[in-house]
C-alpha cells in the first residue's frame, strides 16, 4: 500500500533543457548533432583537462628604458587532442571547423599507449569545433566538442552504441547498518557500455522500482530515467551518468525520514558506507562529490535534502522533487538553516514542486525550503534551481516530466 507522502526529486525539464540536436550525420558545415557542445572545462562524464600544453619558454627581461624593440617571439601555442577509445584494429580521425581540420576529410590521430589517440595542432589560432570518427567513416555520437588554442582536450567518445541498459544488478543487497535487504537497479549509459576507457558520474535515486520499468512502477507510471538519459546521450543536454536505483521496502516511511522520529540517518549511512563502496569498486565511476548526485521525490526528496546537509562531503549534487517538506512540522527547514556558509556544503541543489491536486503538492512549504537555501547563500540559476510546475501534481507522471530539466541543472550539459 502506497503511503500518502509528498516526494522530492530533481527535474525542471523546460527550465534547464538544452535544444536537442541530431548528432549522427554531417551537415553542410558541421556534423549534424554537433551543437557548439563542449567547453574548455570539458564534459564531467568525459573528463577533459583544460589549460595550455606546457611552457612556451622563459619570459625575457623587459628591455632597457628607451628600447622600444619587442621581446622575441615565444613561438606558436601547441593545442592537443587526446581521444581515449579502445579502437582495436580500427583507426581514429578528427574532422572540424577550422585550423588544419575540415568537415570533409579527416586528419588521422596517432595511436599511443592505453588506447589513447593523439593529435597536436601547433598553429591553431581561434576556437573550433571537432568530432572524432572511427576509420574516418563513423561519426562519434552526440554534439561536437569545442577546442580552444593552447588547450589539452581529453575526449571519451562512443560511435555505435545508441541506448543504455538497465537491470536489477544486485537483487539482494543486504545492509548491516539498517539492517535490510533490497534490490539495486543499475543504468549504464551508451558511452560506459562501448568505451571501456570512460569513467562516469553517479546518480543515486530512491524508490528504485519506479524509475525504469512500468511493470514494477507504482500505478504503472515509471520515471522514464533510461529514456531521459538515452536521449541526452544523443543531444548532449545532460552529462552521461551511471544511475543507481535503490529499491524501497516496507520500512520506507522510517528510512526516508530524519531522526529523532525516523532513521534516515542510518539509511543515508547505508548508501555512503555500504552501497557506494560497492558501486565504486565494481563499476567505472568518478567518485568525488562533484561527480556524485542524490535525488528523489516525496519522502525521497526529503531524505535527499537531509543528506545534502549532513553528508555533502559525499553528495555534492542534491535533487529534491516535490519534497515532503511538511514532515514533522517542516523539520527540514531547520536542518537546512544549519548549513554553514563558510564550510563545505552541497555544490548544487535542485528543488521543485507542482501546485495542483489534493495537496497542491505542498507548494507553500517547498517554496519556504527554496527560500531557506537562498538565505544560506545559494544563488538561483548557479548553485540552486527552484521550479514550480503549473498544474503539476504529486505523482510519477509529473516527476518524469520535470526529470530532464532537473538532471540538466544538477549534472550539467554533455559537452
Amino acid at each position: 500500500m502506497r503511503l500518502p507522502v509528498f516526494c522530492a526529486f530533481l527535474v525542471a525539464a523546460a527550465a534547464c533543457a538544452v535544444q536537442p540536436i541530431d548528432g549522427n550525420l554531417p551537415p553542410t558545415d558541421a556534423p549534424a548533432g554537433g551543437d557548439a557542445g563542449g567547453s574548455s572545462s570539458g564534459d564531467p562524464g568525459h573528463p577533459e583537462a583544460g589549460g595550455t600544453a606546457g611552457d612556451a619558454g622563459s619570459v625575457p627581461p623587459p628591455p632597457p628604458a628607451g628600447d622600444a624593440s619587442p621581446p622575441p617571439d615565444a613561438g606558436p601555442t601547441v593545442t592537443t587532442v587526446r581521444i581515449h577509445y579502445p579502437a582495436a584494429s580500427h583507426t581514429v580521425a578528427l574532422r572540424g571547423s577550422g585550423g588544419p581540420l575540415n568537415w570533409t576529410t579527416g586528419v588521422a590521430a596517432t595511436a599511443g599507449t592505453d588506447d589513447t589517440w593523439l593529435l597536436t595542432l601547433p598553429t591553431l589560432s581561434a576556437p573550433i569545433e571537432l568530432k572524432p570518427l572511427l576509420d574516418d567513416a563513423t561519426w562519434s555520437r552526440g554534439p561536437n566538442y569545442k577546442l580552444s588554442p593552447g588547450q589539452v582536450l581529453d575526449v571519451y567518445p562512443h560511435f555505435t552504441q545508441v541506448k543504455g541498459t538497465y537491470a536489477v544488478h544486485w537483487a539482494a543487497f543486504t545492509s548491516k547498518i539498517l539492517p535490510s535487504t533490497r534490490g539495486i537497479w543499475v543504468y549504464l549509459p551508451p558511452t560506459y557500455i562501448e568505451n571501456t576507457r570512460a569513467r562516469l558520474p553517479v546518480l543515486y535515486m530512491h524508490d528504485g522500482q519506479n524509475l525504469f520499468d512500468p511493470s514494477t512502477a507504482f500505478g504503472g507510471n515509471e520515471w522514464k530515467v533510461d529514456e531521459t538519459m538515452d536521449a541526452a546521450a544523443e543531444d548532449g543536454t545532460i552529462r552521461e551518468a551511471i544511475v543507481i536505483g535503490i529499491e524501497n521496502d516496507a520500512d520506507r516511511m522510517n528510512e526516508y525520514t530524519m531522526p529523532p522520529m525516523g532513521k534516515g540517518d542510518l539509511y543515508v549511512k547505508m548508501i555512503t558506507d555500504e552501497l557506494k563502496p560497492l558501486v565504486d569498486g565494481e563499476l567505472r565511476t568518478l567518485t568525488t562529490r562533484d561527480q556524485t548526485a542524490l535525488c528523489g521525490s516525496s519522502l525521497g526528496g526529503l531524505i535527499s535534502a537531509y543528506a545534502g546537509v549532513y553528508r555533502s562531503d559525499v553528495f555534492g549534487l542534491v535533487g529534491a522533487m516535490s519534497p515532503s517538506t511538511w514532515w514533522n512540522n517542516t523539520q527540514i527547514l531547520g536542518d537546512v538553516a544549519k548549513i554553514p556558509q563558510e564550510t563545505q556544503r552541497a555544490l548544487k541543489v535542485y528543488v521543485d514542486s507542482g501546485d495542483s491536486g489534493p495537496s497542491n503538492d505542498d507548494v507553500t512549504n517547498t517554496a519556504n525550503l527554496a527560500k531557506e537555501y537562498q538565505t544560506d547563500g545559494y544563488v538561483e540559476g548557479t548553485t540552486m534551481h527552484y521550479l514550480v510546475q503549473p498544474g503539476g501534481q504529486h505523482n510519477e507522471v509529473y516527476w518524469s516530466q520535470r526529470l530532464p530539466g532537473g538532471l540538466a541543472f544538477l549534472l550539467g550539459a554533455g559537452r
